[in-house]
């Protein structure tokens, strides 16, 4: 038998790692210029996230949500402090590595949906498997299966611009979705929706995920759709501030139930 001991493996998304702690922040701080002029965007952020999970990030403009998430994902390197998924460093991975995570491991749900105009929705959700070497055929098979399972049966050969922003945000979900990730990110997915468009497209993000068993985390500035995850945290000045545990919207009940709040401390953890 080789000896491997002190040799990193490099990352490989078909072994999981034995520790499954989920996601994790310790003491992030991500901080742009230097000096006086220096902008603290995260100012020392510990939050951990279980498998499973669905968690709301909110708090006013510019308090570092978004930063947040991005950190979290392995968009932004921090400045200081440690991401963590499956109880392995972010940081400790290459470029290429840290690609591969978030291609297979990691899903994303943006406010405008980032779709190819050109590409039918079929081939928009299979794009990712796709790049990952999954032959074209299946890509396309698994992505159909999704699309009908999020309502969109008989849309698969809509480009974008055929599709209504809930239609086209399903897509984007079942495109997040398609590669059977541990946690989506998304941010601000109802942003440019209507209330009613909103609704049906956190109902279907929130059931899938849990059918799939990802976690979610997800920014957003509307309290109804934070109500639909099952912790909300709050953030101010790179900080997590409060923290609030509820029972989470469904589209069958379509009511939420807050089960207590906390300040900072509670938030960290």
């Amino acid at each position: 038998m080789t000896d491997t001991t002190g040799t990193r493996p490099a990352f490989d998304p078909a072994r999981p790692t034995p520790d499954a702690t989920g996601l994790e922040a310790i003491a992030l701080t991500k901080t742009y210029g230097d000096g006086p002029t220096a902008t603290h965007a995260l100012a020392g952020v510990d939050l951990r996230v279980a498998p499973g999970e669905s968690l709301a990030i909110m708090g006013p403009s510019g308090s570092g949500k978004t930063t947040l998430l991005h950190v979290l994902a392995g968009i932004l390197p921090p400045t200081a402090g440690t991401a963590m998924w499956r109880g392995r460093s972010l940081a400790d991975l290459s470029d290429a590595d840290r690609t591969k995570l978030r291609r297979s491991e990691f899903g994303f749900v943006f406010q405008s949906g980032q779709l190819l105009p050109e590409l039918p929705a079929d081939e928009n959700v299979a794009l990712p498997l796709m790049l990952a070497g999954v032959a074209r055929a299946e890509a396309t098979a698994r992505a159909r299966q999704w699309l009908a399972h999020l309502g969109l049966r008989g849309m698969e050969g809509r480009r974008p611009g055929e599709l209504s922003g809930g239609q086209a945000q399903r897509v984007a979900i079942a495109r997040a979705l398609v590669g059977n990730p541990g946690v989506i990110f998304a941010d601000e997915p109802t942003g440019a929706l209507d209330q009613t468009t909103g609704w049906e497209v956190m109902n279907a993000l929130t059931t899938a995920c849990r059918a799939q068993g990802a976690s979610l985390v997800l920014v957003t500035h509307d309290v109804d759709v934070a109500h639909w995850c099952s912790r909300t945290i709050q953030m101010r000045d790179g900080l997590v501030v409060g923290e609030q545990r509820q029972v989470p919207t469904t589209g069958a009940t379509g009511t939420t139930g807050a089960t207590g709040t906390t300040g900072t401390e509670g938030a960290a953890r």
